[in-house]
């Protein structure tokens, strides 16, 4: 008997969380404050979208946002990451998000920095 938490047979499992949109603000000090919109619809507490990550267009790590819990009840969701440095010579960058049990993945955007 399949548990009614089962996907249907047949069914694709989505793997990874996608990044729906980016915004970038600029601070003062010369950082940003980074907006990823996420939206992971099988969150549960056993398994969610535990992060997301800042990357220049070389694959460089820039920054990370750890996410501590599930967002199940709250699809999309929103978070911020302040403080973020970006070297002047990087004009875009791109955010992918990270699934607790998968790893990064799933759809990214890319934004230029102001």
């Amino acid at each position: 008997m399949t548990a009614a938490t089962d996907p249907p047979a047949g069914a694709e499992v989505q793997r990874f969380p996608d990044i729906l949109a980016v915004t970038i603000e600029p601070e003062a000090g010369g950082t940003y404050t980074i907006a990823a919109t996420v939206s992971s619809p099988y969150d549960t507490p056993a398994r969610y979208a535990d992060g997301w990550r800042v990357l220049a267009p070389d694959g460089r790590l820039l920054a990370e946002r750890e996410l501590l819990h599930d967002h199940a009840n709250e699809q999309p969701f929103t978070r911020s990451l302040s403080g973020v440095v970006i070297p002047p010579e990087i004009g875009e960058i791109t955010v992918e998000g990270r699934d607790r049990e998968y790893g990064y993945g799933g759809a990214t955007v890319t934004v230029a920095v102001p």
